[in-house]
């Protein structure tokens, strides 16, 4: 049984939404983690910071393995030593 056009065209447009949300949260969450590092207060022009965001997106794409010796940073980018890690309070 063939589903009614209209009915295609308002899943296709639920469907929208539905990844415009998501795309929100990613973007969200990932200026979220971009500001935490640091990337908020350096001037650096739109297309570097999408080489580096390329570069980086590399390193972790599926089949690939992460570099050898490198450890998670530990302290903030202003070197005041607080862990960059931070877990909510109970």
């Amino acid at each position: 049984m063939k589903k009614p056009t209209a009915k295609i065209r308002e899943e296709i447009a639920r469907l929208q939404e539905k990844l415009k949300e998501a795309e929100t949260r990613d973007a969200e969450r990932i200026g979220r983690i971009a500001i935490r590092a640091g990337l908020g207060e350096i001037e650096i022009e739109e297309a570097d910071l999408l080489s580096a965001f390329e570069e980086v997106a590399g390193r972790f794409r599926e089949g690939t393995k992460p570099a050898q010796g490198r450890k998670p940073a530990t302290t903030s980018p202003n070197g005041a030593g607080e862990a960059a890690v931070q877990y909510p309070e109970a």
